[in-house]
């Protein structure tokens, strides 16, 4: 065939695609096991007398059903976010005291022993050290509880069932039904997530999959917004009812960001990566007894401690840096306050402050440190300091404490609400963007994906905070 002929054959075959309409592939996998079940039914017998009752598909049928699958999956996420957000609080006030009361005061005794420079001193303890602390007494306890609730759910087979109420949602949003199940692995971690979209075959859906996929709040997030919630939703209600007004935030946070998923999905589809949606034909694995000694080791071992793992590496070197820049001094002030203060301008105007935005460049390695960061910025602004220089940790006993902090440094219900929506809509953490590019081998579609999230957070805090200033 000469290359005119070739050139009419693709122009007809893209016509005829088009032609035989969006539900042919849906047509084509119907009469498959329309086929398989005709085949079946006449090869097959069975004894109708004794007719099995299947407990997994009744409860198929109730976890599966247009009326009570959405429900049901709210109900559930609200459950494991009670307990994570109950179950957290004493264990992280444990840890506080342990690490921050007990053992920073002893490092501090031990170095002014030794003769270390205060310089060093600051630098290891202060800077190090407390950041290190900070994220072992804010994240290890939601992280050990959460993780092994959402590991049972899925070792039991609810997941699946997750996916297969959301295909249609993902249908409408040119998306892959697929994409269902690396939304969720993305609840744990994001760069999981962008690896799982390989079980995407088509290579446009899967390039939406992995743009979207920073929408799941990741382990990283979790804590900032159970602890935000905690110490500011929680308190415009009755004690009676903080937890539920702090859970039902972080839940509102959580589906918010399936609703860009699905935006975002639509508009790309729309736009720069049309195309038709692929079929996707998901057979429901049966419901087993979660093995639960073995869930929760594996859970602690295989995502807890390498996440928490990984939050320590990243948050060593960035205590570092917190500490250096609130002790290296350009004039009469350190690079962090000088910083902040050129930041404010610009944060005030979507609802945030210099503390935020400072702590968030600083803590893109890991969404892990950014609180342990915006708590030692605070403590530069506000001037409370625990020895010699600045950009020392406050020694925080509790979740009060914490509220009392930020609140001196100026926080309001506005800014608890804008750090939260800033915190599901900004860029990924180092590690996703890396894993991005390994994955599409594109520095276009990593530098899209990296920074549309950002965009995107500007837009929604800076609407927010100006309707929230008007009424």
């Amino acid at each position: 065939m000469n290359k005119d002929e070739i050139e009419n054959l693709i122009t007809l075959s893209s016509d005829l695609r088009w032609k035989i309409g969006d539900d042919f592939h849906d047509s084509l996998a119907e009469g498959i096991y329309a086929d398989a079940s005709e085949i079946s039914s006449a090869s097959v017998s069975k004894d109708n007398k004794k007719k099995k009752f299947r407990l997994d598909a009744k409860i198929d049928r109730i976890v599966t059903s247009k009326t009570w699958g959405f429900p049901i999956m709210f109900l559930v996420l609200a459950l494991i976010l009670w307990i994570t957000i109950i179950g957290a609080n004493y264990p992280s006030a444990m840890l506080a005291d342990v690490l921050l009361d007990v053992v920073h005061p002893f490092l501090k005794g031990l170095a002014a022993s030794i003769g270390m420079p205060w310089w060093l001193d600051g630098f290891l303890i202060d800077g190090i050290y407390l950041a290190v602390a900070w994220v072992i007494a804010v994240m290890l306890p939601p992280m050990a509880i959460f993780f092994p609730l959402f590991t049972l759910l899925e070792d039991f087979g609810y997941l699946p069932r997750v996916a297969f109420n959301m295909d249609y949602l993902f249908k409408k949003s040119g998306a892959h039904g697929k994409q269902a199940l690396t939304m969720s692995m993305g609840f744990g971690c994001n760069a999981a997530g962008v690896v799982a979209t390989r079980i995407i075959d088509s290579p446009r859906e899967r390039l939406i999959a992995i743009i979207t996929n920073n929408f799941s709040l990741c382990n990283g997030r979790w804590p900032t917004q159970i602890l935000i919630a905690t110490i500011f939703i929680g308190a415009v209600v009755p004690s009676s009812l903080s937890t539920v007004a702090s859970m039902s935030a972080v839940i509102g946070i959580a589906i918010l960001g399936i609703f860009f998923m699905f935006l975002t999905s639509w508009a790309l589809t729309k736009t720069v990566l049309k195309g038709e949606v692929s079929t996707f034909n998901l057979e429901l694995p049966p419901y087993r007894p979660p093995r639960v000694l073995k869930t929760i080791y594996t859970s602690l071992i295989d995502r807890t401690l390498i996440v928490l793992w990984r939050a320590i590496v990243f948050a060593a070197p960035a205590g570092a840096v917190i500490w250096l820049i609130s002790n290296i001094y350009i004039g009469n002030e350190s690079i962090a306050a000088w910083t902040i203060d050129s930041l404010d301008s610009f944060g005030f105007l979507l609802g945030l402050n210099g503390v935020i935005l400072l702590a968030y460049i600083v803590a893109i390695p890991a969404n892990e440190i950014v609180i342990p960061t915006i708590l030692m910025l605070t403590v530069l602004v506000t001037g409370v300091t625990g020895g010699e220089g600045a950009g020392i940790m406050f020694e925080l006993d509790s979740v009060n404490a914490t509220g009392d902090l930020l609140r001196s440094g100026g926080w309001t219900l506005l800014t608890a609400v804008n750090l939260m929506l800033f915190s599901l809509l900004h860029n990924p953490c180092s590690t996703t963007i890396y894993t991005i590019y390994k994955e599409t081998n594109s520095l276009k579609w990593t530098t899209v994906a990296t920074v549309l999230p950002v965009i995107m957070g500007f837009v929604v805090t800076f609407l927010v905070a100006q309707i929230w200033r008007l009424f």
